[in-house]
């Protein structure tokens, strides 16, 4: 009956022991905490990763949206890995006093470890702004300047009909004179002009 009683101790410390090898860990992962800042800035803030932890923050400030993302490994604290929640809501608490999120914020600290390693503080890796209204102004203006139709432009210079000029009071012989010797001494395209000259000189 001892030996029974001693088994069924062991059977039982065993299982107790596998139920809290088995307890899971508290994570934080996919959690959001939604702040504003000492400028009224609208924030959220969201966490991912296991012992690599990674903090995003995103805000949108009077028609500016600016970003910026954190690295740490704060489940070296000992205080984090037995509660992160309060870990977060002091980073939280910390960036509300602050004019903007991002700037001035190359570490992350908190009370609750501040005597833990370096490795477990989060800094500042990337970051990033964005005026909201620039794409919309870009999209109006190629709106409005696809509805106004081209205006063709020729450099050309209008062609005026060529006029040979007339003689008045001049016999046809004095023309077909005049006619041969422009033949004679001009180029074809000016014929009809050197006639008209040399009918002048000839009087």
């Amino acid at each position: 009956m001892k030996s029974l009683a001693l088994l069924f101790l062991v059977v039982i410390c065993g299982i107790g022991g596998l139920g809290q090898k088995l307890k899971p860990k508290k994570r934080s992962n996919g959690e959001e905490i939604n702040f504003r800042t000492k400028t009224k800035d609208v924030c959220t803030m969201s966490m991912s990763g296991d012992e690599e932890m990674k903090l995003r923050i995103e805000c949108k400030s009077q028609g500016m949206s600016y970003w910026c993302e954190f690295t740490g490994q704060p489940s070296v604290c000992r205080a984090f890995r037995n509660n992160p929640k309060i870990y977060w809501n002091q980073i939280a608490v910390e960036l509300r006093k602050l004019p903007h999120a991002c700037e001035s914020t190359q570490v992350l600290k908190t009370t609750m470890c501040q005597k833990a390693p370096t490795e477990a503080l989060m800094k500042q890796i990337a970051a990033g702004m964005e005026p909201e209204d620039l794409a919309n102004q870009d999209k109006k203006t190629s709106m409005r300047g696809a509805g106004k139709s081209p205006v063709k432009k020729t450099g050309k210079p209008p062609i005026l009909p060529l006029i040979k000029p007339t003689q008045h009071g001049q016999g046809s012989e004095n023309e077909t004179e005049a006619m041969k010797l422009a033949r004679e001494h001009c180029w074809e395209s000016l014929h009809g002009f050197c006639s008209y000259i040399i009918g002048i000189f000839r009087g």
